[in-house]
């Protein structure tokens, strides 16, 4: 892979085409990935080859920097930095260098508190939704453009969330772009580098999955034949924990976060078509990534668990892609997830293009929700023949751009979460709170 590239990035786009005595500059970032309690990785896109690293002050004052990293085009001049040996529940401010020269400067992140045991967890705030379309007028459609109101992003950075989870369709591969592995990586680098994204990129930690757009083409599935270099690409821009399981690649992974665990999964490397007929092998996620799931909420200690995949999943009446076209994987799992009353337990999804809370009732079991968030500046539609669907929570259809936070407060055994949606201007569309009784049955022993 890494010798495949070598060169494309300087192929790229003419920014990356900048004489080879000046100082590189800042493409976009730095934007801080997983964190934990003593580590983070940080990462950052240059305009052309350097070398980057960070100089950080400890809570004491001193100042210490990382390890020097090479940005080359082999990945796109993005590089993830470790930062290693810190302290829990410390804010670091630091400074991203390239080749002895500031190019950002005051920015921070907080490692994660060592609160177990000890403390209630501390409150934070999530913030999630999907479709990021960014205009590229040459080769968009023609017409109206697609994508708008790229304000949103400011307004999403100053909520100054704890963490951002993007939900998939962070970008829209276009004609030119899925035909070859060769130019995917434009998209990518032209997207990141939106100056109204910018600050988003520098405030909290981010973690993604995919969907269709930022995989491959229109509803692509696992027959996509640049999977293996989309998944690589994914893993330049994206500082995630980790991706897939050793020989099972993918995107899918488990971010910890006080006392909630995001189980990101992947709804397109293994995914059968959405037209092939419905039988008992027919797959959304894989038999592999399920067990995964199954076994990681079992072993959760957490108190929410929040499964988010790219499309929807407990949304019968809806008629586009989702995991009810796929009923033996979906019902198996939800049999499991009635068995084993695993406690916590809720759903997050983007790609419908409109916001909604949806309630799932189970008999001698507690209901299940689905939070779907989109979206952030792609285009919208009419939702009206949306409002009849028996599962939708009450005025929690949103059929304009919009965004979702996911408050975390109160004691350990009375935890609460507070769900709302934002239109473009930051104004509160809605809001339900979602407390941890209601999503616990007494026959559970986790």
């Amino acid at each position: 892979m890494r010798n495949f590239y070598i060169g494309l990035a300087f192929l790229s786009a003419p920014l990356l085409l900048a004489n080879a005595a000046s100082a590189a500059q800042l493409q976009a970032g730095p934007m801080v990935g997983s964190v934990s309690m003593r580590s983070a990785i940080v990462w950052v896109q240059a305009n052309e080859a350097t070398q980057a690293w960070l100089e950080y002050r400890t809570p004491d004052g001193k100042l210490h920097q990382t390890e020097k990293m090479p940005l080359t085009a082999a990945h796109h001049f993005t590089g993830h930095l470790a930062v290693t040996g810190l302290e829990p529940g410390q804010r670091y401010e630091y400074r991203m260098m390239f080749d002895n020269k500031a190019v950002a400067d005051k920015l921070s992140f907080n490692t994660q508190p060592l609160w177990q045991w000890r403390t209630d967890p501390p409150a934070f705030t999530a913030l999630t939704g999907s479709c990021l379309y960014i205009n590229e007028a040459i080769y968009d459609r023609p017409g109206t453009p697609y994508g708008g109101h790229y304000e949103i992003l400011k307004n999403m950075a100053a909520v100054k969330p704890d963490l951002t989870v993007w939900l998939g369709d962070n970008l829209y591969f276009r004609e030119v772009d899925y035909g070859s592995p060769l130019d995917m990586p434009l998209r990518y680098q032209r997207d990141r580098a939106l100056p109204e994204l910018q600050k988003l990129l520098q405030t909290g930690q981010h973690y993604a999955i995919w969907d269709d757009h930022d995989y491959g083409t229109n509803d692509s599935d696992k027959s996509f034949i640049f999977k293996k270099e989309s998944l690589e690409l994914f893993k330049d821009y994206w500082a995630n924990p980790s991706y897939g399981l050793p020989g099972t690649p993918g995107v899918f992974t488990k971010v910890s976060y006080n006392d909630v665990d995001f189980f990101l999964l992947d709804d397109r490397y293994y995914r059968d078509n959405q037209n092939m007929p419905d039988t008992a092998d027919k797959a959304m996620f894989g038999k592999v990534q399920m067990d995964w799931l199954k076994n990681a909420l079992l072993s959760s200690t957490a108190t929410f668990k929040i499964i988010a995949a790219g499309g929807q999943m407990i949304n019968d009446e809806n008629k586009y892609e989702g995991w009810q076209s796929y009923t033996a994987e979906r019902k198996d799992f939800l049999d499991w997830l009635s068995a084993t009353h695993v406690n916590g337990v809720m759903f997050l999804s983007g790609d419908r293009h409109q916001s909604e809370l949806m309630r799932m009732p189970r008999t001698g079991d507690y209901p299940l929700y689905e939070l779907t968030c989109s979206p952030f500046t792609s285009g919208t539609h009419n939702v009206d023949s949306e409002r009849s669907n028996p599962e939708l929570v009450d005025d929690t259809l949103v059929g304009e751009r919009n965004y979702c936070t996911l408050n975390f407060s109160g004691p350990l055994k009375a935890r609460v979460m507070d769900v709302k949606s934002f239109d473009v201007n930051g104004k509160q569309l809605w809001a339900k709170r979602l407390e941890l009784q209601e999503l616990t049955t007494a026959k559970s022993a986790h």
